[in-house]
C-alpha cells in the first residue's frame, strides 16, 4: 500500500512541474523540505461532507456521507450503499427491451433467418434443414396466421414448386404445415424424419426400440390352439380397391398431358397446347383416373365373371381410394362426399345384397394423405371428424355395419370391428395414421400416437379369447419397399398383431398394392406379402406366420374357406386400356375383361418377371424386372413392415410404372 501511495504522490509532484512539452525536475530546496514519511490521522476527515447517514468517526463501519447529485439535485438514498442490505436488481432503471415485433416483422425475420441458415457453411444439409424448421416452429407458435406466408415465401425462394399458391396457399397445405411444425419436435426425431422424407436432406432416423412391456394383456398361447377343421363350404368374397372415380373426366381432352391429371378440360400437352394429341377415350386412358363409364363397366362385369349374378357375394372388401388424383387446390369436402355417395351406392346396387366392409384410403381425405390424431385436442384433433361421420353414416344406411360398430367408427377415424354371423371378425384400420401423412410426424418416435394399434391389439385379443378368426383390412401396405409407411407404427403393427396373433387368430390381411401406382388398367391383381416371427429376424418357411393380399385398382376375387377363413383360391382378370380408343365410335361393346391367372401356381423362384408382369397387368408402361430388381422384389414380398424393408432391401423397385 505504502509503495503505491508514494508512487501516486510522485506522479502528482511530477505533474505539477510539467512545463509545456518539457517535464522539469522538482526544485531541490522544495524537495529538501518535504518529509520522507507522513502518518495520516486515524480519524475520518468529517469536514469533507456536511451530513452523514452514520457516525463517520466510528471505526466499526465505513462512513456513509449524504451525497447530492449536482445534476439532478437529488440526494442518493442510504439504501443505495447500505453494506448490510445490498440492493438486488435495478428495478427503477432496467435495460429496455426491443419493441414487440408485428406479425409481418416476424415473418420477414423468419424468412431472412432461414435464408441465412441455408447458406451457412458451418451447417450440414441436415442441420440446415432442422434449424430452418426451428425458425418455422417459433413463427407458427407466435404468429400462426403467418405460417402459410412463410411456406409460400420458402417455396418460391427454394423453387419447390412451379405453382406455390396452389400447393401451399391458405386453402391447401399452408395451414397443415403450420400445425405440424408448431407441434412437432423439429429439432429432434420429428424434424429429422421430416427433412428425410419430404426434402431428402437428412438420413432417415432409425426405428425406435419397441418397449412392449404391458402391451399385451396375455402371452401368446403355447401350445397354440388346434387349427379349425375345414367345413368344405366356400365363401365367395370380392376384394376391390382404388377405383379413383373422376366425375370431371372429359371425353376428348388431352390424355397425354405434360403434367398433372390428364383427361381434363384444362389438361394439355406442351407440344400442342390447343389441340389434344391423344384425345381421351370415354372408357379411360393410362394417365387418367377412371370415368363413370369405366367404373360402371367394371362393376357390371364382376358378377358375370364370378358367377354371382343371382346370389351376389357373401361380402365385399373395399380397401379404399375412391377419389381422383385432383391437385390440392381442386379438392373439397363436397367433392369428397360426392364420390363416397356415388361409389357406395353403386356397390350396393351392382354387386348384390352382401355387405361391403370398407376402409379409407390416402385419397379419401380432404386434403389427401392426411389424418390428424385426436391427441392434438380440440378442433385440431377433430378436424377430419366430418369425414368419419359421413362415411360411417353411409355404411350404416347401406346396412353394412351394426350399431355398435357405427358408434366406434365415428369416434375412431372410421376404424371398426364387425363380427359376422359366420364367426369371422373383420377389423378395418385407417392406415393413414401409419403413413407419410404430415400429421404422423408429430411425436413420430412414438409408435402409436393415434391409438389405432392399441385398438387393433385389443380386438385381436378379444378374438383370441373367443376362439374367432380375423381378417384385417387397410389401404397402405405395412411393408413392401418401405416407401409409404412409417417404420415405428408398422414395426409395432408387425409385432403386436401379426407376430403375437398369428397364425391362430389372423386368417388374412388385405390392402391395396402401393399408393404410388396410379390407375393403370382396369384390372384385378393379386400380390402378397409374407410376415415372419420375431419381426423378421429369421426369414424361413418355418418362421413364416401370415400372408397379406394386396393389389391396385379393381383387385382380387377370393374364395375363402368357411370356418377356417383361409384364402383357398384367388382369380384375376385384366382389360387392355390401349384398346379403349377403338370403342369410342360405337355403343355395342364396352371394355373386354379376360381371365389372367389364378394363384394356385407351383412355386418357382424364376417367376419374378412373371410376377412383375402380373403386377403390372402386362402394361406397356411396366419395365422388365431384371438384375438387381429380382432380389429387391423378393425382399419386398418378405418385408412385413417398413423398418424391415428399409433395413434389408434395395430401394427403387417398388412400382411397376
Amino acid at each position: 500500500m505504502s509503495v503505491k501511495f508514494r508512487y501516486f504522490l510522485c506522479l502528482a509532484t511530477l505533474a505539477c512541474h510539467y512545463q509545456g512539452s518539457v517535464l522539469a525536475a522538482a526544485d531541490t530546496s522544495t524537495t529538501n523540505t518535504v518529509p520522507s514519511v507522513y502518518a495520516v490521522p486515524g480519524a475520518f476527515p468529517t469536514s469533507l461532507y456536511s451530513h452523514y447517514y452514520n457516525n463517520p468517526t466510528a471505526t466499526s463501519a465505513q462512513p456513509q456521507p449524504v451525497i447530492s447529485d449536482p445534476v439532478t439535485n437529488e440526494i442518493f438514498p442510504f439504501s443505495l450503499t447500505d453494506p448490510h442490505n445490498i440492493p438486488q436488481y435495478d428495478t427503477v432503471d432496467p435495460h429496455p427491451l426491443p419493441p414487440t415485433a408485428s406479425s409481418q416483422k416476424l415473418l420477414q425475420q423468419a424468412v431472412a433467418q432461414i435464408k441465412s441458415i441455408a447458406v451457412n457453411p458451418m451447417f450440414s444439409t441436415c442441420a440446415r434443414c432442422q434449424a430452418s424448421l426451428e425458425v418455422a416452429k417459433f413463427l407458427a407458435l407466435a404468429a400462426p396466421e403467418q405460417g402459410t406466408n412463410l411456406a409460400l415465401a420458402l417455396c418460391e425462394y427454394f423453387n419447390y414448386s412451379s405453382s406455390c399458391e396452389k400447393r401451399y396457399g391458405p386453402l391447401v397445405m399452408g395451414p397443415i404445415l403450420t400445425q405440424v411444425v408448431s407441434f412437432a419436435d423439429v429439432g429432434g426425431y420429428d424434424g429429422q424424419s421430416i427433412c428425410s422424407q419430404f426434402l431428402g436432406l437428412c438420413p432417415a432416423p432409425a426405428a425406435t426400440t419397441l418397449n412392449l412391456t404391458g402391451w399385451f394383456a396375455k402371452s401368446k398361447p403355447n401350445p397354440l390352439p388346434p387349427p379349425k377343421q375345414p367345413s368344405g363350404q366356400l365363401l365367395k368374397v370380392l376384394h376391390i380397391s382404388d377405383l379413383h372415380i373422376d366425375p370431371r373426366y372429359a371425353n376428348g381432352a388431352e390424355a397425354n398431358c405434360t403434367s398433372g391429371l390428364c383427361c381434363r378440360e384444362n389438361a394439355y400437352n406442351s407440344l400442342s397446347p390447343q389441340t389434344p394429341l391423344v384425345p381421351a377415350p370415354r372408357y379411360g386412358s393410362f394417365l387418367c383416373d377412371a370415368p363413370y363409364s369405366l367404373i360402371t363397366s367394371v362393376l357390371e362385369a364382376i358378377p358375370l365373371l364370378t358367377g354371382t349374378e343371382s346370389t351376389g357375394f357373401d361380402f365385399t372388401m373395399f380397401t379404399g381410394d375412391m377419389l381422383a388424383h385432383d391437385p390440392d387446390n381442386q379438392q373439397s369436402r363436397a367433392f369428397n362426399e360426392y364420390s363416397e355417395v356415388v361409389l357406395y351406392d353403386l356397390f350396393k346396387r351392382m354387386l348384390g345384397p352382401g355387405p361391403t366392409y370398407a376402409t379409407l384410403g390416402n385419397h379419401d381425405t380432404c386434403l389427401p394423405d392426411l389424418a390428424s390424431p385426436s391427441s392434438l385436442g380440440g378442433a385440431l384433433g377433430q378436424q377430419f371428424s366430418w369425414l368419419y361421420d359421413h362415411v360411417t353414416a353411409l355404411w350404416e344406411q347401406e346396412g353394412w355395419l351394426p350399431e355398435a360398430s357405427v358408434e366406434f367408427s365415428r369416434a375412431h377415424y372410421a376404424a371398426y370391428m364387425v363380427k359376422r354371423a359366420d364367426g369371422l371378425r373383420v377389423i378395418s384400420l385407417d392406415t393413414n395414421l401409419c403413413t407419410s401423412n404430415y400429421f404422423n410426424y408429430i411425436n413420430s418416435s412414438e409408435p402409436d400416437v393415434s391409438g389405432i394399434m392399441r385398438f387393433l391389439t385389443d380386438e385381436l385379443q378379444d378374438a383370441e379369447d373367443a376362439g374367432d378368426r380375423v381378417w384385417i383390412i387397410g389401404h397402405v401396405v405395412s411393408g413392401w419397399d418401405g416407401g409409404n409407411s412409417l417404420p415405428n407404427p408398422t414395426n409395432l403393427s408387425d409385432m403386436s398383431s401379426v407376430d403375437r396373433f398369428s397364425p391362430h387368430v389372423i386368417a388374412s390381411m388385405l390392402f391395396l398394392y402401393r399408393t404410388s401406382i396410379k390407375f393403370d388398367e382396369p384390372h384385378n391383381q393379386t400380390s402378397s406379402g409374407i410376415f415372419y416371427a420375431n419381426n423378421g429376424t429369421n426369414m424361413s418357411a418355418e418362421t413364416a406366420q401370415a400372408v397379406s393380399w394386396t393389389g391396385p385398382s379393381v383387385t382380387p376375387l377370393t374364395n375363402p374357406e368357411l370356418w377356417t377363413f383361409e384364402v383357398i383360391e384367388a382369380y384375376t382378370w385384366k382389360s387392355y386400356v390401349n384398346d379403349y380408343p377403338a370403342l369410342d365410335s360405337q355403343t355395342q361393346f364396352g371394355p373386354t375383361f379376360e381371365f389372367e391367372y389364378s394363384t394356385q401356381m407351383e412355386a418357382d423362384p424364376t417367376l419374378v418377371q412373371t410376377f412383375t408382369t402380373y403386377q403390372g397387368k402386362g402394361s406397356i408402361l411396366s419395365p422388365p424386372c431384371t438384375g438387381e430388381c429380382i432380389p429387391a422384389r423378393i425382399c419386398y414380398i418378405r418385408s412385413g413392415s417398413a423398418s424391415i424393408a428399409k433395413q434389408n432391401c434395395v430401394s427403387g423397385y417398388g412400382s411397376v410404372q
